[in-house]
Order: C-alpha cells, then sequence, then structure tokens
C-alpha cells in the first residue's frame, strides 16, 4: 500500500470557534487537539499538518470536577537547581487564563515538531473577543 501525500494547495482549511464556558477542560481539548490533527476529514494522514484551525474563546471559564481547583498542579523548572515551581489549576487561571487549556491541548498533540506546527492552529482567548472573525469561523459543539 502506498503512502498518500496531499498537497498544501489541495487542502481545505475551515475554522471553528469553540465556547468553553462551563464545559469540562478535558473535553474541550480532546475535540480542539482531534480537530486540528484532521481526524474528522476522510483525508486524514498522521504523518501530515492536514487540520482545521480551532479559535477557543471563555477559557477563564472552562470548567474542572472534583475540587481539581485545588488539586491540579502545574510544574515548570526554571533551569537553575532547586527551582521547581507549581502552581495549583486555580492559581494558574487567575494568572494565566489561556495556559491551563493550551497545556492540554499541548499534551494531546504529538510530541514532535509536527505537534509544535499543529499548536500554532491554535488559538485560545480568555474573553469572548477574538481577532479571527473575518475568517467567519464555524462554531463546533463539545
Amino acid at each position: 500500500m502506498d503512502t498518500i501525500f496531499i498537497k498544501e494547495a489541495d487542502q481545505k482549511r475551515t475554522w471553528y470557534v469553540i465556547d468553553a464556558a462551563g464545559k469540562p477542560l478535558g473535553r474541550v481539548a480532546a475535540k480542539a487537539a482531534a480537530t486540528v490533527r484532521g481526524k474528522n476529514k476522510a483525508t486524514y494522514a498522521p504523518h501530515q499538518n492536514m487540520g482545521d484551525y480551532v479559535v477557543i474563546i471563555n477559557a477563564d471559564k472552562v470548567a474542572v470536577t472534583g475540587g481539581k481547583e485545588k488539586k491540579k498542579m502545574y510544574y515548570k523548572h526554571t533551569g537553575f537547581v532547586g527551582h521547581l515551581k507549581h502552581y495549583n489549576f486555580e492559581t494558574l487561571i487567575g494568572r494565566h487564563p489561556e495556559k491551563p487549556l493550551q497545556l492540554a491541548i499541548k499534551g494531546m498533540l504529538p510530541h514532535n515538531r509536527l505537534g509544535r506546527a499543529l499548536l500554532s492552529n491554535v488559538k485560545v482567548y480568555a474573553g469572548t473577543e477574538h481577532p479571527h472573525a473575518a475568517q467567519n469561523p464555524q462554531p463546533l459543539e463539545v
């Protein structure tokens, strides 16, 4: 069986908008990751960037259950010895409202240069306003 390669000119990419207000963090991230990868298309190929663009609004109102506001931890290391920083969900969403959703989507994408390219097709915004109205994004239900 031959490997199928779709040319960049033959790909039709559409823009979608997801309203994350009151929706579970993992469900929004899973739907966005699958759409960005192109798994909703019949021409899906795991080795190509052929997915659509996803705009996520109201990222600051995303829901987590089971007391994860205080229990879910995010870690980062500064590079210096003993400088491991940790934040819970509540603190991180207070400082950077888009960050928990970006990190969840990043973890669901491939961990290579394709994944980094796919992550650039996801736009996350804390409020309802976004600068991508000219692309006429279609609503995507979670």
